[in-house]
């Protein structure tokens, strides 16, 4: 068995933002798809505090373009957002990863209304206006089930990397 500081994590990241991905564009009925929060983003919040020297600004901006591309959103736009996510996350690991659950929660929820304010000057910008209220409902979804997803990302590492 190799030493958890030899294991290559990128595998195991990579699948982990695929599946956030795929659970992003899965087609859920109308009356719950407003609900679906910004899984890649949440997976990237928790690879930028458990892996901070493995995932940087580089990568989340790798993944914003490859989700703008699958949600054929504006190019760009998704990719600035988690890039300022993942700096922020990785500048301040240390501090960040030390608080409890219920400030964790509330960093998420800061990250993905940001996200969604950014989305919505973006929509401003390009004529369209009138957004429903329930345009806001993904960051309160996205920060509830953080804790779903910081408990299964935790598992996966420490099954995959030790």
């Amino acid at each position: 068995m190799q030493p958890a500081l030899d294991r290559n994590p990128y595998p195991l990241i990579a699948a982990t933002l695929a599946g956030a991905l795929w659970l992003r564009l899965l087609a859920l009925p109308e009356a719950i798809a407003p609900f679906n929060p910004d899984w890649v983003m949440l997976v990237l919040i928790y690879w930028s505090l458990a892996l901070p020297q493995r995932l940087g600004v580089g990568l989340a901006w790798i993944v914003g373009l490859w989700t703008d591309a699958a949600t054929a959103s504006l190019l760009g736009q998704h990719a600035l957002v988690y890039a300022v996510a993942a700096f922020i996350c990785v500048r301040f690991h240390t501090r960040l990863r030390i608080f409890p659950l219920s400030q964790q929660m509330l960093l998420v929820l800061a990250f993905l209304l940001a996200a969604q304010v950014l989305t919505f000057c973006f929509e401003l910008l390009q004529g369209r206006s009138g957004l429903p209220w329930t345009y806001w409902l993904p960051s309160l979804t996205g920060t509830l089930t953080w804790p779903l997803v910081l408990s299964l990302c935790r598992y996966l590492k420490r099954r995959y990397l030790g």
